[in-house]
């Protein structure tokens, strides 16, 4: 069952973090969904290996299982754990840009014993730059993790505008302030994603399927001084969008 009211807790005030965080965490081993803070825009989290918790996330936002959520995860390791193969290239990306605005798409491995939604054997995985939602995901482990708002509304950047949308559907809610804040990252904007799915395959390149706080032309850079030091003479692809 979900909370009768969902309460926001001001994570600027240390007595509240405490209070929040840890009443997260009881909400996510329950399989409750709890709104975070990153460092993209807000997230609605579910635990990513409680199916019912993740139906839930996608029936909050008015979400089919043919948009599975991303997952959220603490660090490089569980990427190992979670992936079938990791690439060179990802590697490369991920060295680069985590924690930080990028999601990889890769092959799921085929053990995990999950269920996202309709995912093709994917997974969509991203390390977030955000120290609370980086708190929450070394207790809890792998959280699914989508944008705290109704499908087809603006992304939450404050815990009151997810509030707004997804109300009691949220056990809690944690307010870290408005996401986004830099002056060079337009508010409300989503992280950069990346697939690659295909690098496994012969001739396959990674594709970029949404551009987000990290310009393509920075992902295709730290590729190509990738490949320039490892001695091979190749342009950087052109941006697929």
């Amino acid at each position: 069952m979900y909370h009768a009211m969902a309460t926001i807790f001001d994570c600027s005030d240390n007595a509240s973090l405490l209070t929040g965080m840890r009443l997260a965490r009881v909400a996510i081993g329950r399989g409750e969904l709890v709104v975070i803070p990153t460092d993209t825009v807000y997230g609605v989290a579910a635990d990513a290996f409680n199916p019912t918790a993740v139906q839930r996330l996608l029936d909050a936002k008015h979400r089919g299982r043919d948009a599975p959520p991303p997952v959220l995860i603490p660090g490089i390791p569980t990427m190992e754990a979670l992936a079938e193969t990791v690439p060179p290239e990802v590697r490369t990306l991920v060295d680069a840009f985590w924690p930080g605005g990028l999601t990889v798409i890769l092959p799921a491995r085929n053990s995990l014993s999950w269920d996202l939604g309709e995912t093709g054997g994917t997974v969509a995985l991203r390390m977030p730059a955000d120290p609370i939602a980086l708190e929450i995901l070394s207790e809890t482990g792998p959280l699914a993790v989508s944008s705290a708002n109704i499908s087809g509304e603006p992304a939450a950047t404050t815990a009151q505008e997810a509030e707004r949308m997804l109300g009691d559907s949220v056990a809690v809610y944690l307010d870290g302030g408005v996401s986004n804040p830099a002056d060079t990252v337009t508010p409300g904007t989503g992280s950069t994603i990346v697939d690659a799915t295909a690098l496994g395959t012969p001739g396959g390149e990674l594709r970029i399927v949404r551009q987000g706080v990290i310009p393509s032309s920075e992902i295709w850079a730290v590729l190509a001084a990738s490949t320039e030091s490892d001695g091979v003479d190749a342009a950087a692809p052109g941006d697929p969008e």
